[in-house]
């Protein structure tokens, strides 16, 4: 029987879940250097802290492992298409494009892949949020190239497929905690691989030189998308989703305090658009 509620402490422990992942996108979006190399230091400290992390967690159920194997494919060109979109746009135009665009698909094919089916309330909350997320990166100020937007609308497309496959792997692991650790250990080695094909030992120098950043980063990364793992186990994945990317505020909000990037009043009612949104889910 499907999930069909989400509870107040599900909602905080998500909306966590968002500061941190908007944290490890920052902290990529701010480094000065290749973008590639920069998504490859974060991928290698989450790798890290997984490994660390893997003798206290378990092993997750057999049956979890196919969704696990598909999800780590789905990842390269996760990373691959964030990679470029950081390198073409502003963090506060395309992490708000690819992240508001992923809920509304999860919906969609959460219906048909989950059968969720979601009220007339969820919707509208769902809508909300994807709505007011899309204006806060229109809005953006800096780079706003058809490129840039491209790449983000490819990466919303690929997080919208990953959030239903890890959802129902999540499900079916009986163990959340030790199949997302799994999975993040594992989903980047192939990303990694591929980029000291290409850029050899400067590739892995770079991510020595920056092992403090990598590790921070990766402990963010597999931290939030622990606790949202977690969360789908117990409530609509598509409603999970949604709330997810309300780390689209932190990350404006990091992007206008740290980056400089501007916010503006339009971005304002994107943001109050965002919080209605999440209202609607709870009332």
């Amino acid at each position: 029987m499907p999930v069909t509620e989400i509870t107040l402490g599900v909602t905080l422990a998500v909306l966590a879940a968002g500061f941190l992942h908007a944290l490890w996108n920052a902290l990529l979006k701010s480094s000065a250097g290749d973008p590639v190399l920069d998504t490859a230091l974060i991928i290698a400290g989450s790798s890290v802290v997984a490994l660390v992390v893997l003798p206290f967690v378990g092993v997750p159920a057999i049956a979890s492992w196919r969704f696990m194997a598909l999800s780590a494919a789905i990842h390269f060109g996760y990373y691959v298409t964030l990679a470029g979109a950081y390198h073409r746009g502003d963090l506060s135009f395309a992490y708000p494009l690819m992240r508001g665009v992923a809920p509304l698909i999860v919906t969609l094919l959460g219906v048909f892949f989950l059968g969720e089916a979601p009220s007339t309330k969820t919707v509208l909350g769902i809508v909300l949020i994807a709505s007011g997320i899309i204006v806060i990166a229109w809005f953006a100020s800096g780079r706003h190239s058809p490129a840039a937007a491209g790449w983000a609308l490819a990466n919303a497309a690929i997080i919208a497929l990953y959030t239903l496959v890890d959802g129902a792997g999540a499900r079916a692991s009986k163990n959340p905690a030790g199949y997302v650790t799994w999975l993040i250990f594992l989903e980047g080695l192939p990303f990694l691989a591929w980029v000291y094909a290409r850029q050899g030992v400067a590739a892995a120098r770079y991510v020595a030189l920056r092992w403090r950043r990598g590790l921070m980063g990766g402990a963010a990364s597999l931290a939030a998308y622990g606790i949202v793992l977690w969360a789908m186990t117990k409530a609509p994945v598509a409603v999970v989703a949604a709330l997810r990317e309300v780390s689209v505020l932190f990350a404006a909000l990091i992007g206008s305090l740290v980056l400089k990037e501007g916010f503006g009043w339009r971005r304002m009612a994107g943001a109050a658009t965002v919080v209605a949104g999440v209202a609607a889910l709870k009332l």
